[in-house]
């Protein structure tokens, strides 16, 4: 049994025994009166005449609250069970109008101060090394409850439209023209043409019987000397070229290359021949294949940094959350700004679910069973309530008292 259950029983004892006693004094008094009369006996019989009507009527009333009174189905009694959906809206009424209005919330959520309690919490070293260890098991729960496949798909869709977005020709022009703009191929030319001179120098008799091969008739009238005029006015040629910068051939190659850099830019053929020649290097399988390695190489990284004591990660951790707790202390412009919005999201919050708080009362108290709840309250109340009784005894038998003595007077 609890102690509020004792507690009630007990003053339950007390008023039902009062009663009693007021009962047994006026059977005496009534016995007495008829066998041994006395003036004092008529005040104590009012008196303890009036305290039984009173402390039945009070036991009435407060019985009626929980119960039938002796089981009796008497019209206005049983209350509690039988308006408790009546109760929980009023109930839920009475909260919602009377307690969360703005004028009742407001000064309490203005002394809030929300900035101050998280600094003077995350200030121990403590606290942060419990928040850097949930930050740590957060982080790690979120890595592996990501689903593998779907971040593998989802950066290799991304990269493969990166890829398909890159105009590979455009680079390829770009690159050209920046090669002629620094006379790159002016170079290049200087390093060939040497070479070339060198290679038809050292191979005059392999010129020669190519041309007899295809004019046979030249070696029968002088193919040597036509041979050998051919290849010096070769050799001379390229020399020319190597050593003019400006010679003609040189600004024909330039102009071509130049066409050519603008032609790869524009032109869709030439976009189709890159696409063609990139695509097949770079293959969606590939490109998966490449993220799925790094994806997975990547989460074994970042799990085993967060349970290593130590790591990296971890201690980056640390500080980060250190750093934290040190900047909010230090700037209170930020502390104002966090109770501000802590403020008005209550103030706005509360405001806006007030409603809802006075529905989630009625709610509540419609589930509950009407018995359950009229016994829950007795044992609430219940004990204040036989004060009720005790007090309707006390004064219903002072009120009989004084009736008497009036009644004595003017008769």
């Amino acid at each position: 049994m609890s102690d509020k259950q004792s507690q009630l029983r007990k003053h339950k004892r007390i008023a039902t025994g009062l009663f009693f006693l007021m009962a047994i004094t006026y059977i005496a008094m009534v016995y007495t009166l008829k066998n041994s009369p006395a003036d004092w006996m008529g005040y104590v019989k009012a008196f303890s005449e009036a305290a039984m009507v009173g402390a039945l009527a009070d036991w009435f009333a407060v019985t009626a609250l929980f119960r039938h009174p002796m089981g009796l189905k008497i019209p206005h009694t049983n209350l509690i069970v039988n308006s408790k959906n009546k109760i929980g809206d009023n109930l839920g009424d009475f909260v919602t109008d009377n307690f969360l209005t703005a004028e009742n919330i407001r000064p309490y959520v203005e002394k809030l101060d929300i900035a101050t309690l998280l600094v003077n919490w995350l200030r121990q070293e403590h606290n942060q090394k419990i928040v850097e260890k949930e930050c740590r098991i957060l982080a790690k729960n979120i890595v592996n409850d990501i689903d593998d496949q779907s971040v593998v798909n989802f950066f290799s869709s991304k990269a493969q439209q990166g890829i398909e977005s890159i105009r590979v020709q455009s680079f390829i022009a770009q690159g050209l023209m920046y090669a002629i703009e620094k006379k790159e191929h002016q170079r290049l030319l200087d390093v060939i043409l040497p070479k070339a001179q060198i290679y038809v120098e050292e191979h005059r008799e392999e010129i020669y019987n190519a041309i007899i091969e295809k004019k046979p008739l030249l070696s029968l009238v002088g193919g040597k000397a036509v041979t050998n005029q051919l290849v010096n006015g070769i050799h001379t040629f390229l020399e020319d070229i190597n050593s003019n910068p400006n010679h003609k051939l040189r600004g024909e190659i330039t102009t071509r290359l130049e066409v050519l850099a603008a032609e790869i830019d524009s032109q869709e053929k030439w976009k189709i021949k890159f696409q063609e020649i990139l695509s097949q290097f770079i293959t969606p399988e590939r490109i998966e294949s490449y993220v799925q390695d790094f994806w997975s190489s990547t989460k074994s990284s970042i799990i085993e940094q967060l349970e290593t004591e130590g790591s990296t990660l971890q201690n980056y951790i640390s500080t980060a959350i250190h750093n934290i707790a040190t900047d909010l202390e230090q700037n209170q412009e930020m502390q104002l700004k966090i109770n501000n919005w802590i403020k008005h999201t209550i103030y706005k919050l509360a405001l806006k679910n007030t409603k809802e708080v006075g529905e989630l009362i009625r709610n509540t108290v419609d589930r509950w069973d009407g018995r359950e709840l009229s016994d829950k309250l007795e044992l609430e109340v219940g004990k204040d309530l036989q004060f009720i009784r005790i007090n309707g005894t006390l004064v219903g038998g002072l009120v009989g008292l004084g009736i008497y003595i009036i009644t004595h007077l003017l008769l």
